[in-house]
């Protein structure tokens, strides 16, 4: 009679398929034995076809469990008590974590060895595991979803004309020396997890939503359609010299894609967020997870330093000509208002990095109307005075009134009219370009 089961040792009466949860949950702890033949109370009953039932479990093991984990098992019979036992002996994989094909790498498949029993793992107990035993980044890391496909990817190489069969996605590192996806290949794949969120705002602050997207797919999909979506709301605005017409856009295009490109290629995926931007009427927000890479300051980004946190990933933007060289992005978007007074800027805090880019219009206008103000000696006081009357006099008053009574910008007259609610002058029903400010 054996001893009772433990952490290293569980008995099977017979040959059932849970076997394979046992083996799993062994080489994903400290190893084990599974003795098939003995009840649970640990007296023998041995098996009636010992080379049939190493046949069936040495099958099983193959067929159901990834990465291969036979290297890790020994299977053997062996005589107690003049009766056939089968020894399933199992050691620690170097591959963890196992998990079962037709479940993949989520909770309710994979199995690790806990006291006398084998429990599920929870998913941050896997993307743990995966860290601690791959010693890679989290690009290189195996991806816990398997089920890939790369629509969107294969359709960018080709009009590229760049090969994307299986070895160069092992070229790229898409695919792990395990032969199974990397998170790189989850982050250029259609199943991508992360998503890019675009808030429209009225004004300079958050009070106020007009629009808000979330953008899904692979990267390359969300980098598209991001670019796009900000392009429509670039307005163009068209200034005059004599007979000579200049356009200015209110964001320089090349420190839009610049500032895109950074906040994907250079963020930190291990964190579960979305990409962010936020774009106000002043300004426009890109904001990363993951900060700066460890051991690097902001002032050394604009020493020509650079580290890049994802090289496999900008390593594909590389070939496919989205990026240049590393470093080179900030450089870019500095040169793109060189000629104008109002610079971009670059924050960071733990675990952040922001990129705001101003609105060159907007800030012109800003300025002129200043001038404007100046040279009719209207204070701000009495454009007040002016807008509560206005309101006094016809019930309410809105935002683009506010604009047309005292000559100002969008900005201002928001301003103003929220600078007059806080006071507890005016009154704002509604929302958004219906909102109407109400005598309080």
């Amino acid at each position: 009679m054996l001893e009772f089961e433990n952490q290293n040792i569980e008995f099977k009466q017979e040959y059932v398929s849970d076997i394979r949860k046992e083996v799993m949950g062994f080489a994903n702890a400290e190893g084990g034995t599974v003795y098939v033949g003995v009840r649970k109370d640990g007296a023998i009953m041995g098996v009636g076809d010992p080379d049939g039932v190493m046949l069936q479990i040495v099958n099983s093991l193959k067929d159901s469990l990834a990465p291969d984990i036979m290297p890790f098992v020994r299977v053997n019979s062996v005589d107690i008590e003049e009766k056939q036992v089968i020894e399933i002996d199992v050691t620690t994989g170097t591959n963890r974590p196992y998990y079962l094909r037709e479940k993949g790498l989520k909770p309710g498949g994979v199995y690790v060895r806990k006291g006398s029993s084998t429990q599920p793992m929870t998913e941050e107990g896997i993307r743990e595991m995966i860290l601690q035993n791959s010693g890679r980044s989290f690009e290189l890391c195996r991806s816990m979803n398997q089920e890939l496909t790369f629509h969107t990817l294969k359709t960018e190489m080709q009009k590229r004309s760049i090969e994307i069969g299986s070895s160069q996605m092992r070229t790229l590192k898409l695919i792990g020396e395990d032969g199974l996806y990397t998170n790189l290949a989850l982050l250029l794949s259609d199943q991508c997890e992360t998503t890019t969120k675009v808030a429209l705002f009225q004004g300079t602050d958050k009070e106020l939503f007009r629009d808000r997207k979330e953008f899904k797919g692979s990267i390359l999909k969300q980098l598209e359609d991001v670019y796009q979506f900000i392009d429509l709301v670039n307005k163009t605005k068209a200034t005059f010299s004599g007979l000579d017409r200049t356009d200015r856009r209110d964001y320089p295009e090349e420190a839009v894609r610049e500032a895109l490109l950074n906040s994907i290629v250079h963020r930190d995926y291990s964190f579960s967020g979305s990409n962010l931007v936020n774009v106000y009427e002043d300004r426009i927000e890109f904001v990363s997870l993951g900060g700066l890479v460890s051991g690097l300051e902001l002032k050394s980004i604009f020493l020509g330093v650079s580290q890049s946190r994802n090289p496999n990933l900008a390593a594909v933007f590389y070939r496919m000509r989205l990026i240049e060289s590393y470093g080179t992005g900030i450089g870019k978007i500095e040169r793109a208002y060189k000629v104008c007074p109002f610079k971009p800027e670059f924050e960071t805090a733990k675990g952040v990095f922001r990129v705001t880019l101003p609105n060159r219009n907007e800030e012109q206008e800003a300025e002129v109307q200043k001038i404007d103000c100046a040279n009719n000696d209207i204070s701000l006081d009495e454009q007040k005075n002016l807008i509560i009357q206005y309101a006094r006099e016809n019930g309410s008053i809105t935002r683009k009134e506010v604009e047309d009574l005292i000559g100002a910008g969008t900005t201002k007259a928001f301003r103003l009219l929220k600078e007059l609610c806080e006071a507890g002058k005016l009154e704002q029903k509604g929302s958004g370009k219906l909102s109407a400010y109400l005598i309080k």
